[in-house]
């Protein structure tokens, strides 16, 4: 169902200062075949964001509070359509930020997403994990995403559950955490170490052996 769809086509990873502290930067890019009115729908109107992604409550505007249903809520701290929207990521007790960005690109976007979070809040998570505990969410976002521009229907949340506990769908997380391990290791990480926590995220992923 989900085999002709991708999540990211390009992947970082950057250690930076945000906030005057230093911090880990997720970075996710994909290009759409849609215009940037067309995207920035998809990524903020409530109604429309289920379709694709989680039930949402609030509003996608400036100074606005938002809840993912099961997941994280926060407060809109940036919103320049059809351009940038920012926000607080807050779940578990913890807090960190997700920016967004739409770039023309003749007749599609380029959507960037970055996860920033302060080094020093995720040191265990983080030596455990990786970049690939939050990577690999992202790019079953954008490709629920993804899935949804192309066919314009609403991607069926048991329908997506089940892909991801399927064979099929094991293996696209093992690909996404792998290729996310490589982009840590070109940030400047440890390939045995990177790697060692993409591993990891597979296995909290999928409930089965920890392998890329």
């Amino acid at each position: 169902m989900f085999a002709e769809f991708m999540g990211a086509e390009f992947r970082r990873y950057e250690d930076r200062e945000f906030q005057g502290k230093p911090s880990r930067v997720v970075v996710a890019e994909r290009v759409y075949r849609t215009n940037p009115a067309d995207l920035w729908n998809a990524l903020t109107d409530r109604e429309r964001i289920p379709r694709w992604f989680l039930p949402i409550e609030g509003e996608l505007k400036l100074g606005a509070r938002y809840q993912l249903q099961g997941n994280a809520g926060g407060t809109i701290t940036r919103c320049d359509p059809p351009e940038a929207l920012d926000l607080t990521w807050e779940f578990g007790g913890g807090m960190s930020w997700v920016n967004l960005r739409l770039t023309p690109e003749g007749d599609a976007t380029r959507l960037t997403l970055e996860h920033i979070v302060h080094a020093s809040d995720v040191d265990e998570h983080w030596a455990k994990f990786g970049p690939a505990a939050v990577g690999v969410g992202w790019d079953l976002a954008f490709l629920g995403l993804g899935k949804h521009i192309a066919e314009g229907a609403t991607v069926d949340r048991e329908t997506g559950f089940a892909w991801t506990m399927s064979d099929e769908g094991k293996a696209y997380m093992r690909e996404s955490a792998a290729a996310w391990a490589e982009a840590h290791i070109a940030g400047g990480a440890d390939p045995e170490e990177a790697r060692g926590m993409a591993a990891r995220t597979v296995q909290a992923y999928t409930g089965g052996d920890a392998r890329l």
